[in-house]
């Protein structure tokens, strides 16, 4: 269990026949009486999400660049995040508990095609969970909301599209080698050219190829600078074969909102896992 002041995450793995999907349920619980605003970088992974606050939503609204969210569901679906999104809570106590899922399972689980889920919600209504919603607002604790996501998932995973393989298999490569990674070992590796590749990525992840390893690629600079093991910024940006400082300082501000310097202060404040990184605004 991790701490951010008084936010207590917790981090449920799935049972075995969702592990193609699932990448964690992750809980979060507020005990304290003040709001909250969370920032969330983006991590590369959609989500269905449920929070609530005795029973009524506990998020206020959601601001980007782009925009601002207001009037969220308890419970709801979400897509990729291209950008810095800060939750603001309502005062008092909250839980959270989230799916999260792997890049393609939109596409695998839901049967939606993920690039019109970029940057999108949907509310439970829309995928058929009217009875998951009303059974989560009377559950006990976080565990039991997973559980009862989990059985839902599960159900999902029986009506489940045929996979794409080769898409999944480019997320385990890029996985694999993120330090290094490019688009076009992806094309040499899979024996694709490039055209179809990225029509068929976007359709099942959502963004670009590009894109999601610049993300991916953000999210381990984050827990590189964590283990403490580099002494100099410059050091984490050669392991990771940036081309360039800039593209370092550019993609570590885009995605935190803040300099690289300033991460580099302040990494211990941030949340981050496997799943992503967050902190306080």
């Amino acid at each position: 269990m991790v701490y951010m002041r008084s936010i207590a995450f917790t981090t449920v793995p799935p049972i075995e026949e969702l592990r193609s999907d699932v990448e964690y349920f992750r809980i979060a619980e507020y005990a304290g009486s003040e709001a909250m605003a969370i920032k969330v970088c983006p991590n590369g992974l959609p989500g269905l999400v449920f929070q609530h606050s005795y029973g009524r939503t506990a998020i206020k609204c959601i601001v980007t660049d782009s925009g601002r969210i207001v009037h969220m569901p308890t419970l709801f679906l979400h897509g990729q995040i291209t950008e810095l999104a800060v939750m603001n809570f309502i005062n008092g106590p909250f839980v959270s508990v989230q799916a999260v899922l792997k890049p393609h399972a939109l596409k695998t689980l839901f049967g939606l095609e993920a690039s019109m889920m970029t940057n999108a919600n949907r509310w439970y209504a829309d995928f058929a969970a009217e009875a998951l919603n009303a059974a989560l607002v009377n559950t006990k604790d976080g565990q039991e909301c997973a559980a009862l996501l989990s059985g839902f998932l599960l159900e999902k995973l029986g009506q489940a599209l045929p996979r794409d393989l080769l898409i999944e298999e480019s997320l385990h490569f890029i996985q694999r080698n993120i330090r290094l990674v490019t688009v076009k070992d992806l094309l040499e590796h899979l024996h694709i050219s490039e055209r179809p590749f990225q029509k068929r990525f976007m359709q099942t992840v959502g963004v670009t190829p590009q894109f999601y390893i610049r993300v991916r690629r953000f999210n381990e600079a984050i827990r590189l600078m964590d283990t403490g093991e580099y002494d100099r910024l410059s050091d984490v940006a050669h392991a990771l074969h940036f081309h360039d400082q800039s593209h370092f300082i550019r993609d570590m501000k885009q995605f935190s909102g803040v300099t690289p310097k300033s991460v580099s202060q302040k990494v211990n404040q941030f949340h981050h896992d496997e799943i992503g990184a967050s902190y306080l605004a």
